[in-house]
């Protein structure tokens, strides 16, 4: 038994074993801690899997704090997680999983069938419907065994369950039970490689490895991710050391970064499109009904200067809001930029000197993408205000239909191309203000089938159909451009395919 002097005193010894119960055993192998600097306002909502929204933003923080069913990870789209492995039946009308043993959420509860049972009873967020729709049961076999039951066959079960939702995601029934949603978004609690430790709210997000974390050990053992709006600023505490990954810096900046002895560039070209959406298109009383003007529009900006000039030409000009990566992606035409067609488009809508398109609506962290392509739009007389939002106030007003006139949306959450027009295209879906029958009625048809190469055929012909009707004008699939500090070993940056942010978290090394 150690004893301790006896002129230690008691409030002494009370520091003693709170910063031994602090640190977590073999802590002082571990990297001591890395910063992130990003580019948004972390926002709550994102803390919870529950809630999520169809955008890549909050698994930003859920391969830290949470860990799923099953999840892309390096080299695999999706790899076996808290689940070690899952079967289908014959009728292809059953999943059955099997979770890993041992495994326990931060407050050491054991990560069960109930809780896999609970979080898809309460999961809320984008395409909720269409998964409760389609499933016909969840059953807790044993605490052990997860059944998963569908309606009728559905070939893409697993992209929506473990990758396009946060349904898969799985957080611990009774103690979300007994704290409510508002309390598990003040203290969140999950089963991932990182434990919560506080979030002051517009300053900074800090989390704890920990070792028992069933992958592997994190390398480093504390992440702190600070919240700076500003890209200059950004890319000054990234050169002063303050810190370590900075997201998001372009245009000028980007070459700034690129010059800087010590820093590192590292570009990353997402599963994440941008897009202007004209969510009045089915009023016969705007201009965006006249499928001409949404066609003059398609042309009227420069995609390729925009890319050259914010992210030094390492974004892809697809004209599609599908990511070229993703399974089922059909390549439409070549986008184009041509004022005069544009004229002569907007002219034949009736619109010969253009016409006052109202507010252009965006994500705060991209109005600089919005001042580029408005700029290009009163070329040839389409007029518009820009009007920036934080992003968890931009997408939750997209989602609840709020937006009119001009909405620069994107997404980089990870599915196919079936879960990207689920989300954005087909009657129903997350950010879908009005929808074609024509469409729909695909939609519906490829939903069920089995046949891999009919329904490949299908999901082309929808995006055909999507590009004819010029529903959207795409802008680009994202090339993120990120700068690295010299005390960072491994970022995880471009780990995961098309994943916009460092990760797997575990994976992360600090130079020692």
């Amino acid at each position: 038994m150690t004893r301790y002097p006896h002129r230690l005193t008691v409030p002494a010894l009370l520091v003693i074993a709170l910063a031994l119960a602090a640190a977590p055993p073999g802590a002082t192998a571990q990297g001591d801690q890395l910063t992130w600097a990003v580019h948004i306002s972390l926002a709550p909502t994102w803390f919870d899997p529950a809630e999520a929204q169809g955008i890549i933003t909050p698994y930003m923080i859920y391969y830290a704090l949470h860990d799923a069913l099953a999840k892309p990870l390096p080299g695999q789209l999706l790899a076996p997680s808290l689940a070690e492995s899952w079967t289908v039946s014959k009728d292809n009308l059953t999943y059955e999983f099997v979770l890993r043993k041992g495994v326990r959420f931060h407050n050491g509860e054991p990560v069960t069938a109930e809780d896999v049972k609970f979080s898809f009873e309460r999961y809320r967020g984008a395409a909720s419907k269409t998964l409760k729709e389609r499933v016909a049961a969840v059953e807790a076999a044993d605490p052990g065994r997860v059944r998963i039951r569908l309606k009728r066959p559905w070939p893409d079960f697993l992209n929506f369950y473990a990758t396009a939702t946060g349904a898969g995601w799985i957080v611990p029934k009774k103690y979300v039970e007994r704290v409510g949603d508002e309390g598990f978004k003040k203290a969140p609690v999950g089963a991932g490689p990182y434990r919560f430790v506080s979030f002051t709210p517009g300053v900074e997000l800090v989390l704890e490895a920990v070792d028992g974390y069933w992958r592997k050990r994190p390398s480093v053992r504390r992440l702190v991710f600070k919240v700076i709006p500003d890209e200059a600023t950004r890319l000054a505490a990234l050169k002063r050391g303050e810190v370590d990954i900075a997201y998001s810096i372009r245009g000028a900046l980007a070459e700034e970064l690129r010059r800087t002895p010590g820093l590192q560039l590292v570009p990353s070209v997402l599963q994440g499109t941008f897009w202007l959406y004209f969510p009045e298109q089915w009023d016969t009383r705007s201009p965006w009904h006249h499928l001409k003007v949404r066609q003059a529009l398609n042309v009227a900006f420069d995609r390729n200067a925009i890319n050259q000039a914010e992210t030094l030409g390492f974004s892809r000009i697809t004209n599609s809001i599908i990511p070229d990566i993703f399974e089922f992606f059909w390549k439409p035409p070549a986008a184009g930029y041509d004022l005069a067609k544009a004229r002569r488009l907007l002219a034949e809508a009736g619109y010969p000197g253009g016409f006052d398109a109202g507010e252009y609506f965006c994500d705060i962290s991209y109005a600089n993408l919005g001042e580029a392509v408005l700029n290009d739009l009163q070329t040839v007389g389409i007029r518009a205000r820009l009007r920036p939002l934080e992003r968890a106030a931009f997408f939750s007003s997209y989602s609840e239909k709020k937006l009119k006139n001009i909405v620069q949306g994107g997404s980089g959450a990870f599915g196919n191309a079936a879960t990207r027009l689920e989300a954005f295209v087909a009657t129903g879906g997350t950010y879908v203000y009005g929808s074609y029958p024509d469409i729909d009625g695909l939609f519906q048809e490829q939903a069920a089938d089995l046949d891999r190469t009919r329904r490949e055929a299908t999901l082309h012909r929808i995006q055909q159909l999507v590009h004819d009707k010029a529903i959207y004008a795409p802008i680009w699939q994202l090339a993120f451009i990120n700068g690295v500090g010299p005390r960072v070993e491994e970022s995880g940056l471009g780990g995961i395919p098309g994943f916009a942010y460092s990760g797997p978290y575990e994976d992360v090394k600090a130079r020692k």
